[in-house]
Protein backbone atom coordinates (compact mmCIF):
# COMPACT_ATOMS: atom_id res chain seq x y z
CA UNK A 1 0.00 0.00 0.00
CA UNK A 2 3.29 2.77 0.81
CA UNK A 3 4.17 1.80 -3.02
CA UNK A 4 1.15 2.77 -4.74
CA UNK A 5 0.84 5.88 -2.16
CA UNK A 6 4.09 7.17 -3.44
CA UNK A 7 3.45 5.90 -6.92
CA UNK A 8 0.05 8.35 -6.51
CA UNK A 9 2.18 11.00 -5.88
CA UNK A 10 5.03 10.43 -8.15
CA UNK A 11 1.88 10.48 -11.30
CA UNK A 12 0.09 13.46 -9.77
CA UNK A 13 3.95 15.68 -10.33
CA UNK A 14 4.35 14.59 -13.23
CA UNK A 15 1.33 15.31 -14.32
CA UNK A 16 1.30 18.64 -12.93
CA UNK A 17 4.81 19.42 -14.99
CA UNK A 18 4.30 17.49 -18.00
CA UNK A 19 0.44 18.70 -18.47
CA UNK A 20 1.12 22.31 -17.70
CA UNK A 21 3.63 22.14 -20.55
CA UNK A 22 0.79 20.97 -22.64
CA UNK A 23 -1.60 23.54 -21.77
CA UNK A 24 1.41 26.28 -22.24
CA UNK A 25 1.66 25.26 -25.59
CA UNK A 26 -2.01 25.22 -26.25
CA UNK A 27 -2.60 28.61 -24.39
CA UNK A 28 0.20 30.70 -25.91
CA UNK A 29 -0.94 29.85 -29.79
CA UNK A 30 -4.79 30.43 -29.13
CA UNK A 31 -3.28 33.60 -26.90
CA UNK A 32 -3.24 35.43 -30.37
CA UNK A 33 -6.40 34.78 -32.17
CA UNK A 34 -9.67 36.31 -31.39
CA UNK A 35 -11.78 35.10 -28.14
CA UNK A 36 -14.33 33.38 -30.61
CA UNK A 37 -11.33 31.64 -32.48
CA UNK A 38 -9.18 30.97 -29.12
CA UNK A 39 -12.15 28.74 -27.79
CA UNK A 40 -11.57 26.42 -30.99
CA UNK A 41 -8.22 26.14 -30.53
CA UNK A 42 -8.37 25.35 -26.92
CA UNK A 43 -11.03 23.05 -28.05
CA UNK A 44 -9.89 21.19 -30.79
CA UNK A 45 -6.02 21.36 -28.87
CA UNK A 46 -7.36 19.75 -25.91
CA UNK A 47 -9.41 17.00 -28.27
CA UNK A 48 -6.65 15.60 -30.23
CA UNK A 49 -4.31 15.79 -26.85
CA UNK A 50 -6.95 13.65 -25.01
CA UNK A 51 -7.43 11.32 -27.68
CA UNK A 52 -3.56 10.90 -28.18
CA UNK A 53 -3.27 10.17 -25.11
CA UNK A 54 -5.26 7.62 -24.53
CA UNK A 55 -3.25 6.11 -27.89
CA UNK A 56 -0.28 6.43 -26.50
CA UNK A 57 -1.35 4.70 -23.27
CA UNK A 58 -2.17 1.98 -25.19
CA UNK A 59 1.06 1.58 -26.21
CA UNK A 60 3.12 2.31 -23.44
CA UNK A 61 4.64 -1.06 -22.91
CA UNK A 62 6.10 -0.91 -26.75
CA UNK A 63 7.01 3.22 -27.02
CA UNK A 64 8.96 2.49 -23.57
CA UNK A 65 11.06 0.42 -25.40
CA UNK A 66 11.85 2.35 -28.28
CA UNK A 67 15.62 4.05 -28.26
CA UNK A 68 15.58 7.49 -29.80
CA UNK A 69 11.94 8.29 -29.50
CA UNK A 70 12.50 10.97 -27.26
CA UNK A 71 15.77 12.35 -29.38
CA UNK A 72 12.99 13.38 -31.94
CA UNK A 73 10.42 14.26 -29.55
CA UNK A 74 12.61 17.20 -28.09
CA UNK A 75 13.51 17.76 -32.05
CA UNK A 76 10.04 18.22 -32.71
CA UNK A 77 9.92 20.20 -29.47
CA UNK A 78 12.62 22.97 -30.60
CA UNK A 79 10.82 23.17 -34.06
CA UNK A 80 7.44 24.31 -32.09
CA UNK A 81 9.70 26.48 -29.46
CA UNK A 82 10.68 28.06 -32.74
CA UNK A 83 7.55 28.45 -34.41
CA UNK A 84 5.82 29.96 -31.00
CA UNK A 85 8.51 32.85 -30.92
CA UNK A 86 8.30 33.56 -34.16
CA UNK A 87 4.08 33.36 -34.24
CA UNK A 88 3.50 34.52 -30.57
CA UNK A 89 6.29 36.43 -28.92
CA UNK A 90 7.93 38.27 -31.96
CA UNK A 91 4.55 38.97 -33.46
CA UNK A 92 3.30 39.63 -30.17
CA UNK A 93 3.64 43.44 -30.09
CA UNK A 94 1.47 43.67 -33.72
CA UNK A 95 -1.40 41.50 -32.12
CA UNK A 96 -4.50 43.03 -32.03
CA UNK A 97 -8.06 41.80 -30.90
CA UNK A 98 -10.08 43.60 -33.73
CA UNK A 99 -7.97 42.28 -36.53
CA UNK A 100 -9.68 39.18 -38.28
CA UNK A 101 -7.02 36.23 -38.67
CA UNK A 102 -7.65 34.53 -41.72
CA UNK A 103 -8.28 30.84 -41.90
CA UNK A 104 -4.79 29.52 -43.08
CA UNK A 105 -3.41 30.87 -40.14
CA UNK A 106 -5.82 29.46 -37.56
CA UNK A 107 -5.15 26.14 -39.42
CA UNK A 108 -1.42 26.52 -38.98
CA UNK A 109 -2.28 27.16 -35.19
CA UNK A 110 -4.31 24.19 -35.10
CA UNK A 111 -0.73 22.06 -36.58
CA UNK A 112 1.01 23.60 -34.44
CA UNK A 113 -1.08 22.27 -31.43
CA UNK A 114 -1.52 18.87 -32.47
CA UNK A 115 2.46 18.76 -33.43
CA UNK A 116 2.88 19.98 -29.62
CA UNK A 117 0.29 17.37 -28.38
CA UNK A 118 1.88 14.21 -30.22
CA UNK A 119 5.21 15.16 -28.47
CA UNK A 120 3.88 16.43 -24.80
CA UNK A 121 1.74 13.63 -24.55
CA UNK A 122 3.76 11.17 -25.63
CA UNK A 123 6.44 12.78 -22.66
CA UNK A 124 3.15 12.79 -20.49
CA UNK A 125 2.50 9.56 -21.40
CA UNK A 126 5.59 7.88 -20.88
CA UNK A 127 6.23 9.66 -17.29
CA UNK A 128 3.04 8.54 -15.23
CA UNK A 129 3.91 4.92 -17.18
CA UNK A 130 7.33 4.50 -15.89
CA UNK A 131 5.62 5.94 -12.21
CA UNK A 132 3.21 3.57 -12.30
CA UNK A 133 4.91 0.20 -13.88
CA UNK A 134 2.51 -2.60 -13.79
CA UNK A 135 -0.04 -0.52 -11.38
CA UNK A 136 -2.82 0.13 -14.35
CA UNK A 137 -5.58 1.77 -12.02
CA UNK A 138 -2.97 4.55 -11.17
CA UNK A 139 -1.62 4.72 -14.77
CA UNK A 140 -5.47 5.37 -15.62
CA UNK A 141 -5.86 7.64 -12.76
CA UNK A 142 -3.02 9.46 -14.19
CA UNK A 143 -3.66 9.81 -18.06
CA UNK A 144 -7.80 11.50 -16.36
CA UNK A 145 -5.59 13.43 -14.08
CA UNK A 146 -3.31 15.04 -17.18
CA UNK A 147 -6.75 15.71 -19.18
CA UNK A 148 -8.15 17.67 -16.63
CA UNK A 149 -5.01 19.78 -15.75
CA UNK A 150 -4.81 20.42 -19.55
CA UNK A 151 -8.16 21.41 -19.97
CA UNK A 152 -8.46 23.55 -17.07
CA UNK A 153 -4.91 25.54 -17.70
CA UNK A 154 -5.31 25.91 -21.69
CA UNK A 155 -7.73 28.52 -20.61
CA UNK A 156 -6.16 30.42 -18.32
CA UNK A 157 -3.25 30.44 -19.95
CA UNK A 158 -4.30 32.01 -23.08
CA UNK A 159 -6.39 34.97 -20.65
CA UNK A 160 -2.91 35.60 -19.27
CA UNK A 161 -0.65 35.50 -22.46
CA UNK A 162 -3.39 38.09 -23.98
CA UNK A 163 -3.08 40.22 -20.50
CA UNK A 164 0.81 39.55 -19.88
CA UNK A 165 3.19 39.17 -22.39
CA UNK A 166 5.97 38.20 -20.22
CA UNK A 167 4.13 35.12 -19.38
CA UNK A 168 4.55 33.58 -23.01
CA UNK A 169 8.19 33.88 -22.28
CA UNK A 170 8.39 31.90 -19.32
CA UNK A 171 5.98 29.01 -21.02
CA UNK A 172 8.69 29.42 -23.95
CA UNK A 173 11.25 28.60 -21.84
CA UNK A 174 9.73 26.10 -19.57
CA UNK A 175 9.20 24.35 -23.22
CA UNK A 176 12.60 24.48 -24.20
CA UNK A 177 14.15 23.04 -20.84
CA UNK A 178 11.64 20.02 -21.78
CA UNK A 179 12.89 19.62 -25.49
CA UNK A 180 16.45 19.80 -24.11
CA UNK A 181 15.88 17.13 -21.39
CA UNK A 182 14.27 15.19 -24.21
CA UNK A 183 17.33 15.21 -25.95
CA UNK A 184 19.69 15.21 -23.41
CA UNK A 185 17.91 11.86 -22.29
CA UNK A 186 18.45 9.64 -25.19
CA UNK A 187 21.52 10.71 -26.24
CA UNK A 188 22.94 9.52 -22.87
CA UNK A 189 21.90 6.52 -24.01
CA UNK A 190 23.35 6.56 -27.40
CA UNK A 191 27.26 7.39 -25.39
Amino acid sequence: MTEQIVIFFQIVFIDLVLAGDNAIIIGMVASKFPLDQRKKIIFWGIGAAIILRIIFTLLTAYLLQITGLRLVGGILLLYICYKLYVDVIKNSSSDNENIKVDNSSFIKAITTVILADITMSLDNVLGVAGAARDHYVLLVFGLILSIILMATAATLISNWIKKYKWIGWLGLIAILIVAIDLIYTDIKLFI
